[in-house]
C-alpha cells in the first residue's frame, strides 16, 4: 500500500527533527562527559558508544511502555516493567562503559582522565536524556491529543448543523402545504361559487407563491417585505371572509433596511384565521408591529368563543422550533388565552439572528 505525499512528508519531518534531537544529544554527552578534559577525540567517541543504547532505551519506553500501560492506565503493570526495564537499562549502561572503555584504552594516555564523570553520574546522565525525551514525548502525545479532539469536535458540529439545516428546511416545507391549503381551499369555494372574486384571489395568491418561492431560501428578509407579504395575505382573507372579518393592522415605528427570517411571522396571523372564531357576526383580529431600538414587538390578537388550544395547530408548533433555532436566546414568545381573546406576543432581538454556521 502506497504512501501519500502527505504522509511521506510526515515522516521525512519526524525523521529530520529526531535526527537533530539525538545530535543534539551527542553534543552534550560531549559536554558532559569531557568537561574538564582535554582529550576530545576520546570523549567524542566514547559519546558515540553511549549514543545506541540511550537512543534504544528512550525508543523502547516511548514506543512500548508509555502507548501499552500508561496510556492506557495500566499504572501498576506500567511501574513493574519500568523498574524491570531500569534494571536491565543500568546492566546494558555497564556493558557498553566496559566495552568503550576497552575498545578506547589505547587511546587513553598515560596519567590522563579522559572522562571526568564515574560511572553512576553517566548512568544518571543516559536516564536524564531518557527522561527527556519520554517527558517530549507526552507533551507532543497530548498536543496530537487535543488536535484530535477539535477535528472531531468540529466534525460533531459540521454534523449538526447539516441536520439542523435538514430539519429547518423540513419545517419550511411543512408550513407551504399548511398555508397553501388554506389558500386553494379559499380559491376552490369561490370558484363553485363563481365569484367576482375568483381572479383577483389568484392574483394575491400568486404573489405569495412568488414570496415564497423566491424569498424563503433566503436566510433573511426585509422586514418591510414580510409586511406585504402579510398584507396580501390578509386581503386574500378579507375576499373570503367579507364583511364578516376586522383585521386592525398597526405599524407603530418605520420598517425600512430591518433584517428577519422568512415566513417568520405568517405562521401566527394564519394561526388567527384558522382558530379565530365570528363573534356577534365579525371575526376580530389586532396586529401590532412595533420596533423598539434593536427589538421588534410583533402580536396577534383574534377573538374566540371558548379555549381551543390553538398553540397545538402545526403552525405554532413550527414556529416555536424555527425561533430556537435561528433566535436561540434572543426571543420571547407569549401566549394568552381566555374565554373571549386569543393573543401571542412575540420579541425578537434583531441583532440575535443566527446564521445556519452558528447555529
Amino acid at each position: 500500500m502506497m504512501l501519500s505525499f502527505g504522509k511521506i512528508k510526515e515522516y521525512a519531518f519526524k525523521l529530520i527533527v529526531q535526527s537533530f534531537f539525538w545530535v543534539i544529544i551527542y553534543f552534550f554527552y560531549n559536554y558532559f562527559l569531557g568537561f574538564g578534559s582535554n582529550q576530545k577525540t576520546y570523549i567524542q567517541l566514547f559519546s558515540a558508544f553511549l549514543m545506541p543504547i540511550t537512543m534504544t532505551i528512550s525508543y523502547f519506553v516511548v514506543y512500548f511502555l508509555v502507548p501499552k500501560y500508561l496510556l492506557k492506565k495500566l499504572y501498576k503493570s506500567f511501574i513493574l516493567y519500568t523498574i524491570y526495564t531500569l534494571i536491565l537499562s543500568i546492566y546494558a549502561i555497564i556493558l557498553s562503559v566496559l566495552f568503550a572503555l576497552v575498545y578506547l584504552a589505547d587511546l587513553n594516555p598515560e596519567n590522563a582522565s579522559p572522562i571526568t564523570k564515574t560511572l553512576p553520574f553517566i548512568i544518571l546522565g543516559v536516564f536524564f536524556v531518557v527522561l527527556i525525551v519520554v517527558t517530549l514525548s507526552l507533551i507532543f502525545h497530548n498536543y496530537k491529543s487535543i488536535v484530535k479532539n477539535e477535528d472531531l469536535k468540529n466534525k460533531i458540529l459540521q454534523t449538526q448543523l447539516q441536520l439542523k439545516e435538514q430539519e429547518l428546511k423540513l419545517l419550511k416545507m411543512q408550513i407551504h402545504p399548511h398555508f397553501l391549503f388554506n389558500s386553494l381551499n379559499t380559491i376552490y369555494g369561490f370558484a363553485l361559487k363563481k365569484g367576482d372574486e375568483a381572479p383577483e384571489m389568484i392574483l394575491k395568491l400568486s404573489n405569495l407563491l412568488d414570496y415564497i418561492l423566491y424569498q424563503i431560501e433566503k436566510p433573511t428578509v426585509f422586514l418591510e417585505n414580510e409586511i406585504n407579504h402579510l398584507e396580501d395575505y390578509i386581503t386574500l382573507e378579507k375576499l373570503r371572509f367579507h364583511d364578516t372579518l376586522q383585521v386592525n393592522l398597526i405599524k407603530q415605528s418605520a420598517v425600512e433596511n430591518i433584517n428577519i427570517a422568512p415566513m417568520m411571522l405568517i405562521p401566527f396571523v394564519e394561526n388567527s384565521f384558522k382558530h379565530g372564531a365570528i363573534v356577534n357576526g365579525v371575526l376580530v383580529i389586532n396586529i401590532l408591529i412595533k420596533k423598539i431600538d434593536d427589538t421588534l414587538l410583533f402580536e396577534v390578537e383574534n377573538s374566540i368563543i371558548e379555549k381551543s388550544k390553538s398553540e397545538d395547530g402545526i403552525g405554532l408548533e413550527n414556529i416555536q422550533k424555527r425561533l430556537k433555532m435561528l433566535y436561540p436566546n434572543a426571543h420571547t414568545l407569549e401566549i394568552y388565552e381566555n374565554d373571549q381573546r386569543f393573543k401571542v406576543s412575540l420579541t425578537l432581538q434583531l441583532n440575535g439572528l443566527k446564521s445556519m454556521k452558528n447555529v
